[in-house]
């Protein structure tokens, strides 16, 4: 059992969609840093940006509808909608950048042009969809955007949802052609790669057990070889803990006061898969419904079409779904050591607040294949079992925390909780994570490194030409970035070569 020492500028815990952001980022601010990444997995991405873990829409808030909210007085807030936009807008310029910069190639590989739709049922929700096209398609954010409730023009556009349908309920959907399909794991796996010839060391199958902060203000990680069982010792002046669900053992480990009072909540998914060709071929959309009444907003049914592998398939979800792991491949007993004296009474409230959430979990994890596909059979009217397989997908820790709206409240998002130095930092939370990942990486930069950042503005500017500008506020702008993210990243076409002459039966 070795217990070898190893000194670098940068340790970035997780190799996911996160510490492969991170990771480029400064890497192009400063290429002289050293960083090592520990992984306990054996290969990049594998977690919960793994491509079949999550269902790879680039969150955009196009057809999200839980991004936008129905205010008392009748009126639609995009607020959130517009952030989301905006974030992901910087996602595509530094992907862009990286392409331009052939440091990473073929973006097909990753990111396909791919409509994004809402579709909804019922009076009281065409009525709201009105509402929300009316308030966001005269945002220059979500130009483009479509609405129709006539049943000929949805037959149109998703063949696959209208076949068989019957007409006794409004329905309506809106449609925009400019969203996109992300494969986020083929995504971390170039960065890494791109990583790894940029000198940085990459340690598969090693486990991180413990951090703590040295008498000199390092931090010093005891990493575990899974393989040998070697345990080293790792020390850096900063620590990004990107480990999914894993992060927060983690952050309570290094002891920071600002990761005190936090709890996390698990909430596993599951996905329909359909492969067969003949069905695949119908449907060229992701449409996204409305979650049922007592749902988590991360449990909004849609269905997508999936880039994977060079093939394509439909993905219908998530089915929620509880476990007390933290990660897909974590332990049964993660849930429960996660709960200290510093966050019990917090874990606590949110047990008792959300009883009704954790009844609706137990509920779904009952659900048998033929009730799954009973809920499918509300967007595909003619689906058949045989057809569809049932999938397990990423696990996703939702953050408890103390809030204005009181004790052990669940928050659903992404949250960056660093230490007030700026020497740790850890990424807490779910969707819509992976596709705002640079957003977050450049808050993490912001937070961590307020010393060097005025000297690395010009660069981030370069990698990321709307950087600390509002696109709401130059909508001239907005424009310029849709034309060259296109262009570079291949999205420019409405409708991929391959499907352009596709006919429905």
């Amino acid at each position: 059992m070795s217990n070898r020492q190893t000194k670098t500028d940068v340790i970035l815990i997780g190799a996911g969609i996160m510490s492969a952001t991170l990771g480029s980022l400064l890497k192009e601010l400063v290429p002289n840093w050293e960083i090592t990444v520990f992984e306990r997995l054996a290969s990049a991405g594998e977690e919960s940006s793994n491509e079949w873990n999550n269902a790879g829409t680039g969150h955009a808030s196009l057809c999200e509808l839980n991004y936008t909210v129905e205010k008392s007085d009748g009126t639609i807030d995009i607020s959130k909608a517009v952030k989301v936009n905006e974030e992901y807008q910087v996602s595509k310029q530094f992907w862009s950048y990286l392409v331009k910069s052939n440091l990473i190639r073929n973006p097909q590989d990753f990111i396909m042009p791919l409509p994004h739709m809402s579709f909804v049922q019922g009076e009281q929700d065409v009525a709201f969809l009105k509402k929300r096209f009316e308030a966001m398609s005269g945002n220059p954010l979500f130009q483009g955007m479509e609405f129709s409730d006539d049943p000929d023009k949805l037959k149109e556009w998703i063949p696959l949802m209208m076949k068989d349908r019957g007409s006794n309920k409004p329905i309506a959907a809106t449609r925009i052609e400019s969203g996109t399909d992300v494969n986020f794991g083929a995504l971390t796996r170039m960065l890494f790669a791109h990583l790894k010839s940029k000198n940085v060391d990459i340690k598969f199958k090693h486990n991180v057990d413990d951090i703590k902060r040295t008498s000199d203000g390092l931090w010093e990680l005891k990493v575990r070889n899974i393989d040998s069982g070697a345990v080293e010792r790792h020390t850096a002046k900063f620590v990004f803990i990107g480990g999914g669900g894993g992060s927060l053992h983690l952050l309570q480990k290094s002891g920071i006061p600002e990761g005190k009072g936090i709890g996390g909540f698990p909430v596993s998914g599951l996905f329909m898969v359909c492969q067969n060709p003949d069905v695949v071929a119908q449907h060229h959309a992701k449409v996204y419904g409305k979650a049922a009444v007592g749902a988590p907003p991360m449990s909004v049914p849609h269905l997508d079409t999936r880039y994977i592998d060079n093939k394509e398939s439909l993905l219908f979800g998530p089915f929620a779904g509880f476990s007390p792991k933290f990660l897909k491949f974590g332990s049964m007993f993660d849930l429960i050591t996660s709960v200290k004296p510093h966050n019990l009474v917090t874990m606590m409230a949110a047990g008792v607040k959300n009883a009704s959430l954790t009844a609706y979990l137990i509920k779904q994890v009952m659900l048998s294949k033929e009730q799954r596909m009973e809920e499918l059979r509300e967007f595909v009217p003619n689906a058949k079992s045989e057809d569809w397989d049932l999938l397990v997908a990423g696990q996703r820790v939702q953050i408890i925390k103390d809030t204005a709206a009181g004790k052990g409240t669940l928050q659903f998002g992404t949250e960056v909780i660093s230490a007030a130095d700026g020497s740790i930092a850890a990424l807490l939370g779910a969707s819509p994570g992976a596709s705002t990942a640079v957003s977050v990486m450049l808050e993490v930069i912001k937070k961590c490194f307020p010393q060097q950042i005025k000297t690395w503005e010009p660069k981030i500017k370069e990698m990321i030409p709307s950087y600390g500008i509002s696109l709401l506020k130059h909508p001239e702008l907005i424009q310029d970035i849709h034309a060259s993210t296109a262009r570079i990243l291949g999205l420019s076409e409405k409708v991929p070569v391959q499907m352009a002459s596709r006919t429905v039966s």
